[in-house]
């Protein structure tokens, strides 16, 4: 779960981590009175979506008078933010935060990550932050560092002092430093976080360190001991069809292909993608029914798939080992009929139950292809989305 910039900086506060002065606006009216209590000098009108590259796509921008941010929120309210961190479609600027400027002497990036292999959390850290962070990342990668915290030890001396260095700090901010990363590390330990990020951490023309954004993702599947941060959940930053799809317990994730994927497994979802991606498709989703689909889990997961404009065919693959194949054609039959399905479908059975499964597919007189090997499954969706196009 991914919280607002607002709502981490709030969270920031409790674990005494500096940030900037500022108040959240959902009115133009509002944005004006928040800048004008910030009193006199810049303030920044920052629009609160859940993705990054904001300031390039003019979601930040100053203000020198409180007017100016009143202007600034008005243009900004109401409207789709495009990010390369967002769909072509954008998301919707519902507020914005209005923040007192801050006079920056130096921009650094610093986040907390959990690296799964190693099974520990990360700091990354580099004395090249900004917005053209990602730009350092694919060009220059050995100007981004990162340091392994063992999780039996915690931050320690050394983790202070390797990451001052990286940020080329003094001994003096680099105590500092020290209390920062404790607190974000205790912050991300105590909240189940999966990434905290502050890129700039900013070095202010008298020397103090502040967060000037914030970012945090919380862990999914630790939402249950964090009823707190549920409360901050803003679905209208997230995917209609994913939502969707988690009332049914369907694990669903959007994609920008043309060819629906309906496929019991992570594993094999994956796989099928792959599949897909590597005979010259392009897939819509991830989309995992689960061990234990249903038909009329099948039937929802056929709705969810289908509300994407984009798709031009399905191929549906299912491993009937635990759940039988004969009930998934039952599914997809009636799905197909209840949806009025006008694209191709290709549907792969293979397990429990298949040849009564194909033969259901068979007979039901509707216009399902049907296929016994996965590849020559993913051609053929291929090949119909394209007469479909």
């Amino acid at each position: 779960m991914n919280l607002h910039e607002y709502q981490a900086k709030d969270i920031f506060k409790d674990y005494d981590i500096p940030v900037p002065e500022g108040i959240i606006a959902s009115t133009p009216d509002e944005a004006y009175e928040a800048a004008k209590k910030l009193g006199d000098g810049i303030t920044v009108v920052k629009a609160q979506v859940h993705a990054g590259g904001r300031g390039k796509a003019g979601g930040v921008k100053l203000a020198k008078t409180p007017d100016e941010a009143k202007s600034h929120a008005a243009s900004m309210l109401g409207n789709q933010l495009v990010t390369h961190q967002t769909t072509v479609e954008g998301l919707p600027i519902n507020l914005v935060y209005i923040e007192k400027g801050s006079a920056i002497d130096k921009e650094f990036y610093l986040s907390m990550v959990i690296d799964r292999s190693a099974e520990r959390l990360v700091i990354m850290a580099s004395a090249a932050g900004g917005m053209d962070i990602e730009e350092v990342a694919e060009t220059s990668p050995e100007k981004i560092c990162t340091v392994s915290v063992d999780p039996a030890v915690g931050i320690s001396g050394y983790h202070i002092r390797k990451v001052g260095r990286i940020l080329d700090l003094s001994s003096e901010q680099t105590k500092e430093l020290g209390m920062l990363l404790k607190n974000l590390y205790k912050l991300f330990d105590e909240c189940d976080a999966s990434l905290l990020e502050i890129n700039p951490l900013i070095l202010t023309d008298t020397g103090a360190i502040v967060a000037l954004d914030a970012k945090i993702n919380i862990e999914d599947n630790a939402l249950y001991r964090q009823p707190n941060l549920v409360d901050l959940r803003d679905v209208t930053q997230e995917d209609e069809s994913e939502l969707e799809a988690a009332k049914h317990d369907l694990n669903y994730v959007t994609l920008d292909g043309n060819i629906a994927c309906m496929v019991n497994g992570a594993g094999l979802a994956m796989a099928t993608m792959d599949l897909i991606q590597l005979k010259g498709g392009r897939p819509a989703n991830f989309l995992d029914v689960g061990g234990g689909a249903t038909a009329e889990r099948v039937a929802e997961a056929f709705k969810i798939i289908l509300n994407n404009s984009n798709v031009e065919a399905v191929l549906v693959n299912i491993f009937g080992g635990i759940v039988r194949c004969d009930l998934i054609a039952e599914g997809i039959i009636s799905a197909v009929k209840e949806v009025g399905v006008s694209i191709p479908v290709v549907v792969r059975l293979e397990g429990t139950n298949v040849e009564k499964g194909r033969e259901l597919l068979a007979e039901s007189g509707l216009s399902i292809a049907a296929a016994t090997d996965l590849t020559v499954a993913a051609e053929q969706a291929i090949e119909l989305a394209k007469g479909s196009a």
